[in-house]
């Protein structure tokens, strides 16, 4: 069986100029959307600062820590420092948030218990708050669920947080505030 060479040739030919209309139709169907524009690129926030407060244990929790031999009332001092970055487009409502909020709590009862949180969440316009993240202390793992308001004075931003962390041996309830000056 042998082929005649027009019909190789034809078939190149024909392949051809199916790629060549494939370019031409690409491009063409691409040219609106290189004609669009960007959104601009989002800026940042930088609203870091000190952090203290006051957890209130249930008695699952003080019970499951003096298990591990760490007796705590059911009420302890936290002091730490968030650190937080927001990111804002341009006259947005919404802005998002990240942080990280590392404690010390129960320095007044002669202990230390560390506690690290890892949040997102959002921010209006107002100042009003809202977050969700996992959280790692000696009583565990769980997710904490926080939320609150930023007062604004010039660069003073004084946050006011509520955090809620359900776990398996009983929720822990924490009333933060600090400062932080607004850099960008």
């Amino acid at each position: 069986m042998q082929i005649s060479r027009s019909s190789s040739s034809s078939s190149i030919a024909s392949t051809v100029r199916r790629v060549a209309c494939g370019i031409v139709l690409t491009v063409v169907w691409c040219v609106p959307a290189s004609a669009q524009t960007l959104p601009p690129v989002a800026a940042t926030a930088d609203l870091s600062g000190p952090r203290f407060g006051l957890t209130l244990l249930s008695e699952g929790v003080v019970a499951d820590l003096a298990t591990r031999d760490i007796d705590v009332a059911p009420h302890l001092s936290q002091f730490g420092w968030q650190f937080e970055r927001q990111f804002f487009a341009t006259g947005g409502p919404v802005t998002m948030v990240t942080e990280w909020v590392a404690l010390l709590g129960g320095l007044e009862q002669g202990v230390a218990l560390p506690s690290l949180s890892w949040m997102v969440g959002v921010r209006t316009r107002d100042g009003a708050e809202f977050g969700i993240g996992p959280n790692v202390t000696p009583a565990g793992t769980a997710l904490v669920l926080a939320t609150g308001m930023t007062f604004r004075a010039g660069a003073l931003n004084v946050p006011v947080n509520v955090a809620v962390v359900p776990s398996r041996s009983g929720t822990r309830v924490t009333l933060l505030t600090g400062f932080s000056l607004r850099h960008r």
